[in-house]
């Protein structure tokens, strides 16, 4: 066997025992990778749904999955909305809760994005933009407050906040909620919020 055959012959065993080794890590991180995101989700339901103790997955699409909330005796607290959308610079991951009758919206968390730090990056900050969801009435669209105010009280029902600097990052986030709570209601007329469904689309 000469030189060259000889160095074929090892780049492929060296190439095919690679593959092999990054298969294996792959199949041992993929798990892991799921807990901890499972893990993300369960505790972004109890932070925008206030007194959950557990939830239950009612409906879920491409970008948009809903979960039921409940108490310690087994109440249903409100809806808890998983979605995303496109921001600024790349995909915004949100979840938001609202109460039953999806006339109130308790509160908003960012779980991923890749906005302009400092600016876009803003939308994950409590004292800069989650602040201004609590408590908000959602019977109708929300809509941006522009400029900025300084403090919640001065906002309306259906007014949130804009950043500052950062008027587009703020807008997608609005527009991602809007559509969502749009399409809640449908599903929730459609009768697909059943629980005990776990409606798969």
């Amino acid at each position: 066997m000469n030189l060259s055959v000889r160095m074929v012959v090892v780049l492929t065993a060296v190439g095919l025992i690679s593959g092999g080794l990054l298969s294996v890590v792959n199949l041992l991180t993929a798990e892991r990778i799921e807990l901890n995101r499972l893990k993300e989700i369960e505790d972004a339901i109890t932070q925008v749904v206030p007194g959950t103790v557990s939830s239950q997955k009612l409906y879920e699409e491409d970008k948009f999955t809903v979960y039921a909330s409940k108490d310690a005796s087994g109440q249903e607290l409100g809806y808890a909305v998983y979605a995303s959308g496109t921001g600024f610079q790349d995909i915004i991951v949100l979840m938001f809760g609202t109460d039953p009758a999806i006339e109130t919206i308790n509160s908003l968390t960012i779980l991923e994005q890749k906005e302009t730090p400092g600016l876009g990056a803003k939308i994950t900050d409590q004292q800069a933009f989650l602040r201004y969801w609590k408590g908000k009435d959602i019977r109708q669209p929300l809509t941006l407050r522009k400029p900025a105010v300084g403090s919640p009280e001065e906002l309306g029902a259906t007014e949130v906040n804009t950043i500052t600097g950062a008027t587009i990052s703020s807008d997608k986030v609005m527009g991602v909620v809007n559509l969502s709570l749009e399409r809640l209601r449908q599903i929730k007329q459609e009768g697909k919020l059943a629980s005990g469904d776990g409606h798969v689309n």
